[in-house]
């Protein structure tokens, strides 16, 4: 690393310029703003995320702090709160969601042998969303309920990481399962998802385009047992059967047979029945790989608990999702830089240690591991460390 380079200017050098570049000049993001460009906000927005800054007065006072510095990460206007106000609430976001997804793409090549919860040659995703709550007085373009106003995020993970792959932010009443419209489904890759998107029509997509999905049934929905299968109770499974749909409107929407799993938890005793259009996998497997689902819940709670995506730096609709995606962004980049550098310790731990020395002149490698021991002594038994190896 050059001599004199900051841990910030570091870590921004994991970030290709060519394909940021790309991504503004899409959208023309720089147009007639030469003072503040948009690698500007965006270096801004990252340093906010990576420090916990409570707002954008916050992040200005602490930028203006080190003002000298600020050339060598490569922000080179000054820094002004109504300059980087007016940047979120003009700049389109579309900028920051593909160049998100570009980080995405590079993160999970990285990732690509990561173990999973089975041994499987299959990519296995998450589905799920998360409501981000809003003041319905401040935003009401995201009417939620009577009273309240939320955004919800709409995520699919990859459990090889795990990495948000697909992410789609929309208005908070908008339906889990019509995130299964926009989806492209990947042939031969399982899906996780709970009952909210249990939508029969739906589901068979996963059917036609050759991929498998694994859900839980809702109360309500019967079905005609066609072939029972063996199970060892041990294991605490109850059954294994082949089932068909039983109501006319149903089979409509997905006429081929469906496989229903039966499980008890040994721990809490409660029961549980699965949906699958997989026939191959052993039945403990499916199991097992429902309990992996947990991942895009921790992920949603990580989030929450380390990025800024309570507190808005702005109250358009585009400043909010700019501010989710740049938070998304530093969340990938992050894992990018620990998976590089092989760095052995918990992302948690990895992003506490540059909220201290962002501005300190050392690498990244050097820098966890002086101040990484410091750490060691914090309880994070209820953080939650996705990546943990």
């Amino acid at each position: 690393m050059p001599a004199g380079r900051t841990v910030f200017a570091e870590l921004m050098t994991h970030v290709s310029q060519h394909k940021f570049q790309t991504c503004v000049a899409r959208y023309d993001g720089d147009y007639k703003s030469s003072r503040f460009s948009c690698w500007d906000q965006y270096l801004c927005m990252a340093f906010a995320q990576l420090t916990y800054r409570e707002s954008l007065r916050d992040s200005e006072a602490c930028l203006r702090a080190v003002q000298s510095r600020l050339y060598h990460v490569g922000i080179r206007a000054r820094v002004a709160r109504s300059t980087l106000t007016e940047a979120n609430e003009t700049r389109d976001w579309r900028i920051y969601a593909d160049f998100t997804q570009g980080l995405i793409r590079t993160a999970r090549d990285l990732y690509i042998d990561e173990p999973l919860a089975i041994d499987l040659a299959n990519s296995v995703y998450a589905l799920d969303a998360t409501i981000v709550d809003l003041w319905l007085s401040v935003f009401p373009w995201a009417r939620y309920r009577r009273r309240d106003a939320a955004v919800k995020l709409h995520t699919q993970l990859d459990l090889r990481g795990p990495i948000p792959t697909v992410v789609q932010i929309t208005e908070g009443k908008r339906a889990d399962g019509t995130f299964l419209d926009d989806l492209v489904i990947e042939p031969g890759a399982i899906y996780l998802m709970d009952r909210g998107y249990v939508d029969f029509a739906r589901l068979h997509r996963f059917t036609d385009e050759a991929a498998f999905f694994v859900t839980r049934t809702k109360r309500g929905i019967r079905f005609r047992r066609r072939v029972s299968r063996p199970v060892d109770f041990a294991t605490g499974l109850l059954s294994d059967h082949t089932v068909g749909l039983a109501t006319t409107n149903a089979r409509r929407d997905y006429p081929q047979p469906l496989r229903r799993v039966r499980y008890e938890d040994p721990v809490t005793k409660k029961r549980l029945a699965f949906l699958t259009n997989n026939f191959v996998l052993p039945a403990f497997a499916i199991t097992q790989l429902y309990k992996s689902r947990w991942a895009v819940e921790l992920f949603f709670k990580w989030i929450k608990q380390h990025l800024r995506i309570k507190a808005f730096d702005g109250t358009s609709e585009n400043a909010v999702k700019t501010q989710i995606w740049i938070a998304r962004s530093v969340y990938v980049l992050v894992a990018i830089v620990r998976k590089r550098l092989a760095l052995d310790v918990s992302l948690y731990k990895l992003l506490q240690i540059l909220s201290v020395t962002l501005f300190e002149k050392t690498p990244i490698l050097t820098a966890v591991s002086d101040v990484g021991s410091q750490f060691d002594q914090i309880d994070d038994g209820n953080q939650l460390q996705l990546f943990d190896l």
